[in-house]
């Protein structure tokens, strides 16, 4: 049910950035909500789960589908990040409220 969830979310959020943001550029920067969703789930997920890492390959791949580029590039900067970050969690932060 978390996996159906997420991906609704990630669908209406991607739908959003990409089809309303764009018109509230400043100095032609549009906010990435779905990069700081991918952050945030992987900051609060449970250190051997794999949550994160999915979400940021469906975050990408609706990523990919909105925009232009070539699919894949939004699929691959994602989940590397992804991977990265719960590396450098894992391996060198140790937060007060994570089980560690």
């Amino acid at each position: 049910m978390k996996y159906i969830l997420s991906i609704i979310i990630i669908y209406l959020l991607a739908l959003f950035q990409t089809s309303f943001l764009v018109h509230f550029s400043i100095w032609g920067i549009i906010p990435n909500l779905i990069l700081i969703l991918i952050f945030f789930w992987i900051l609060f997920e449970d250190p051997e789960s794999s949550f994160g890492i999915y979400n940021a390959f469906v975050a990408g791949f609706f990523l990919d589908i909105f925009s232009n580029r070539l699919i894949g590039f939004n699929i691959l900067i994602l989940v590397i990040l992804a991977i990265f970050l719960k590396l450098i969690l894992n391996k060198y932060v140790r937060l007060p409220f994570k089980k560690s």
